[in-house]
């Protein structure tokens, strides 16, 4: 169970505009709410504290809301978990694309990483308030009441910081996915190597006693380096544009974590994230 107090409190207060695209989705369900007012008195409630505690019990949220009563309101939420066969699939495709762990390593999520959880005929983000099962122990028999919308909107802030949270929801924590595809990625690096070190020890059909034919062989397959990187014809302006990164993204954010300890990645990654930058800049100047 881990225990998260004192939650930013940006999503409540903050424009449409800015909201992360997986956050809209989060809200847009709240904000369909035929009860204006009391979403009103739930945005008030998340912006002035009164979600004194808010818990994860494995897929279930459970919060402490403070209200008109001296002691708070005990609330819950939780959404349909997904069955193990159906997470490991859907952790076997994001391991395919690097982009996606290193974009939720980065604390965001992928546009379109729900075409990995349709592709098993399952949805990330729910459809509808029905879809999340809530339960506040105030009086109010309407559901969602406003310590429920409070805890709603803190849980939309929550996952502006950490997307690994909505995996939660639906069964899988951040440590359990990361060690997946990690050993996901090594087994697929463990193959390669596997067939290269197969292709080394094919025969070698060469024909041993034609040491021209050999040699057209290798000329052909060995490029000069010298010229490697020279290109005789014109580039066509309206079509050849280089420009750095406008997010400052190099390749290393694309491919995700550097196998190497700690120390040294990090190291490694200072001095590679310099070269690229300084190759873009004068890629531009050129």
């Amino acid at each position: 169970m881990i225990n998260t107090n004192n939650f930013g409190l940006s999503v409540a207060t903050e424009t449409v505009e800015s909201r992360q695209w997986w956050v809209e989705r989060w809200l847009e369900l709240l904000d369909s709410y035929r009860y204006k007012k009391r979403l009103e008195r739930a945005r008030i409630y998340a912006r002035e504290g009164n979600v004194l505690s808010i818990e994860f019990a494995e897929n279930r949220v459970i919060a402490k809301v403070q209200g008109s009563e001296k002691k708070p309101y005990q609330v819950s939420l939780s959404l349909d978990t997904f069955a193990d066969e159906d997470w490991d699939y859907v952790i076997s495709n994001l391991s395919e694309k690097a982009i996606f762990s290193a974009r939720l390593l980065a604390g965001e999520m992928p546009e379109d990483i729900e075409r990995v959880f349709i592709s098993s005929g399952l949805h990330l983000f729910p459809f509808a308030l029905t879809d999340i099962q809530s339960e506040c122990s105030c009086p109010d028999p309407v559901n969602p009441c406003k310590h429920i919308g409070a805890v709603y909107y803190q849980l939309a802030d929550r996952f502006s910081e950490e997307p690994f949270v909505l995996f939660q929801l639906r069964g899988r924590d951040k440590d359990r996915i990361l060690e997946a595809l990690r050993q996901l990625r090594k087994n697929n690096l463990d193959l390669s190597q596997e067939r290269n070190d197969s292709d080394d020890r094919l025969p070698d059909k060469t024909p041993k006693n034609n040491l021209d034919s050999e040699k057209v062989t290798l000329d052909r397959i060995s490029p000069d380096l010298e010229k490697f990187w020279q290109y005789k014809e014109a580039l066509e302006p309206s079509l050849l544009m280089i420009v750095p990164p406008v997010d400052h993204k190099t390749i290393l954010d694309l491919l995700g974590i550097i196998p190497l300890p700690s120390t040294e990645a990090a190291a490694l990654r200072q001095y590679l994230s310099q070269v690229y930058q300084a190759t873009a800049v004068i890629s531009v100047n050129s």
